[in-house]
């Protein structure tokens, strides 16, 4: 898929993007697409291509541009290495609610000035921790967003965390879909019920499910990666903007 490299005026500095966009002379509809903690790397610049091939034209931002840059993580060691992993997680944390939803105004204007992008509504896609970003992102900004997809993300509903994005649900505007992991800590039972019912109390339009995979399974670089469950993942987003995005 063609692939374009973008410089965007952020709120905190220059932001480094691709945009990824169908073959053919459009115009689509528009997609963000947040990666996981491990950042922006080969793997999600592959993924934000099969996208483009399904029909849409994909924003893939450095969401740690205020960072200057960062050696790419081996994923299947960085959970293991104590310094690769305190490393990740001082990037993490280097994120606030409020930075991601004032860069991503500025993803979203970007993509329906776009001549290939089609509006008034983008869609958003996350993966770990891009899928909470995906869903305070819906919330923030709501009918900019028409829809919204999770996968495997976590904290998505913790009662006692403020930023949680369940507490945002009455601003989403979006058609939602969640896929969660088997047995995950970051989102389990509890929340699943949490998030499920704020979201039917606004009254969003949303699946919220479990996939008979561990957490990580729709990212070919992570070890546990599940090939089955990344295709279906692929299916019910293909499914998701058709709906809400045509």
């Amino acid at each position: 898929m063609p692939r374009t490299a973008l410089t965007l005026d952020a709120p905190g500095g220059l932001c480094p993007a691709t945009l990824h966009t169908p073959e053919g002379s459009g115009p689509w509809p528009g997609v963000i697409m947040y990666p996981d903690a491990g950042g922006v790397r080969d793997t999600f610049l592959g993924m934000a291509d099969h996208l483009a091939g399904l029909g849409y034209v994909v924003l893939l931002p450095d969401v740690y541009y205020r960072s200057g840059g960062f050696e790419p993580f081996d994923m299947a060691t960085v959970f293991t290495d104590p310094a690769e992993r305190a490393r990740l997680g001082a990037l993490m944390q280097s994120l606030t609610p409020e930075m991601v939803v004032a860069d991503a105004a500025v993803y979203t204007a970007t993509l329906l000035g776009r001549p290939e992008v089609t509006g008034p509504r983008v869609g958003t896609t996350g993966y770990c921790m891009g899928g909470r970003t995906s869903l305070i992102v819906a919330g923030a900004l709501g009918g900019t967003i028409g829809a919204a997809a999770s996968f495997h993300g976590g904290n998505l509903a913790k009662a006692d965390d403020p930023d949680s994005p369940h507490h945002r649900a009455a601003g989403i505007r979006a058609a939602v879909y969640v896929a969660g992991a088997t047995d995950d800590g970051s989102f389990g039972p509890e929340q699943f019920t949490l998030l499920d019912d704020a979201l039917s109390e606004a009254g969003v339009r949303h699946t919220v499910e479990t996939y008979p995979a561990a957490h990580g399974f729709a990212v070919p670089d992570n070890p546990t990666h599940d090939a089955e469950a990344e295709e279906r993942h692929w299916a019910a987003l293909s499914d998701l903007y058709r709906a809400a995005l045509a």
